[in-house]
């Protein structure tokens, strides 16, 4: 999600996190309070920092994931996406997208138009 949706998601943020807990990842960061925060990157010739909403560890190897809410900025969503794609990819990460019931179908969409539908979607 977007650094402006996620006062409003804060609750679906720290239920993705137990999720994950749930399902064994460890050494858990989260861009929220009480958690250590993920690495942010800035992007050259502007201000605007990317960070990813989740990073975790499962069995060695490094997840970072990100929330799929609707949002009213999809391309700033769609260029984070492809960002920590890439970025996953440089990195040996694996990267995912979390969705709740009534987003699905608004993730599969903007994953559609950025060639990324291949990506797995875990719905909570």
């Amino acid at each position: 999600m977007i650094q402006e949706d996620k006062a409003k998601y804060t609750d679906i943020l720290k239920h993705s996190i137990s999720y994950l807990e749930h399902h064994g990842y460890q050494n858990i960061k989260a861009d929220l309070e009480g958690y250590d925060t993920p690495k942010s990157y800035l992007k050259k010739g502007s201000n605007i920092a990317i960070t990813p909403d989740v990073v975790a560890t499962k069995e060695g190897r490094k997840y970072v994931f990100d929330i799929s809410l609707k949002s009213e900025k999809p391309n700033l969503l769609k260029s984070k996406w492809l960002f920590l794609n890439t970025l996953s990819n440089l990195k040996s990460y694996r990267f995912r997208l979390i969705t709740t019931r009534g987003h699905y179908k608004f993730a599969s969409d903007m994953l559609e138009a950025i060639n990324l539908e291949h990506k797995n979607l875990i719905k909570i």
